[in-house]
């Protein structure tokens, strides 16, 4: 159920092939279109930096930084009171996130579809630790499940969601990092704000679309916590986008403004759902 289309965008970084967004009416995000039906070929990138931990550019040194920082922010975000307490992240990666996890004396197991991403991160945890089962194939239920800016790339949205609750314990934590695309940094840069990045993004949410979503499942967002270098990474690639070569500074301001202005409104560049079963 969708309105008309809110705004025209391209695929910068890889096909330049055009797309739309259109407004979900009943939930209030916004839905890519077209959606391809072969989505793995808009990752066959050497350059697409989530699935390697390549060093080479001084860009990729910068987001390796980030994302070291990141990993040890996101596992105090979970609170993890259980001693040995079983964790799934889904859609992996590399693996980082699991390992630091796995370290911290945590049962873990993670699926990662993309087999470069896999066979790295299967080196750092070992074949056992790391699938590329269906979340509905992967046997038991879960204290923890993680999905750190992977929900907005999967297709298959509600039926996704409805498998996640029943792999989460009745007193289990579902925790979900996405885009904003309510943020200032995502108003500032319209079309060329890289959060988008169709058509691997099929789906953008904001604070009110996700609430409503989950709320529909009989699930809750107890809290929420902000991704602050989040701003940052998307605004120096929004301005690379945008073929400014000087960019660098306005995109620390323009991540500054909406890191400031996210204290008051909840709105940043990437938020961090807290999400739990309702208990009657």
């Amino acid at each position: 159920m969708k309105s008309k289309s809110t705004i025209k965008l391209k695929d910068f970084f890889l096909t330049e092939e055009e797309f739309e967004l259109f407004e979900n009416k009943k939930y209030g995000f916004l839905e890519t279109h077209p959606q391809p039906v072969e989505l793995e070929q808009y990752y066959d990138s050497k350059n697409y930096i989530s699935h390697t931990d390549s060093k080479n550019s001084w860009f990729e040194k910068v987001y390796q930084l980030v994302k070291n920082h990141n990993i040890s922010y996101k596992f105090n975000k979970l609170k993890v009171e259980k001693k040995e307490a079983s964790l799934l992240d889904f859609g992996c990666g590399t693996g980082d996130f699991l390992a630091y996890t796995k370290n911290r004396n945590l049962n873990v197991i993670g699926i990662e579809p993309n087999e470069n991403a896999r066979h790295i991160a299967v080196k750092k945890l070992g074949e056992n630790s790391v699938s590329n089962k269906k979340l509905s194939e992967i046997n038991g239920q879960f204290d923890y499940i993680t999905l750190w800016h992977v929900l907005e790339h999967l297709p298959d949205l509600f039926d996704f969601i409805d498998q996640l609750k029943t792999k989460l314990k009745d007193d289990g934590v579902l925790m979900i990092a996405v885009p904003n695309h309510r943020s200032f940094d995502a108003q500032f840069y319209k079309e060329h704000w890289a959060a988008y990045d169709v058509p691997r993004h099929l789906w953008h949410f904001s604070p009110e679309s996700m609430q409503k979503l989950f709320n529909s499942f009989g699930m809750k967002i107890e809290k929420t916590h902000p991704l602050w270098f989040d701003s940052y990474y998307v605004s120096m690639l929004s301005e690379r986008y945008k073929n400014n070569p000087f960019g660098i500074l306005r995109a620390i301001l323009v991540a500054s403004t909406s890191n400031f202005l996210g204290l008051f409104t909840g709105n940043y560049s990437s938020v961090i759902y807290r999400i739990t079963k309702n208990q009657k």
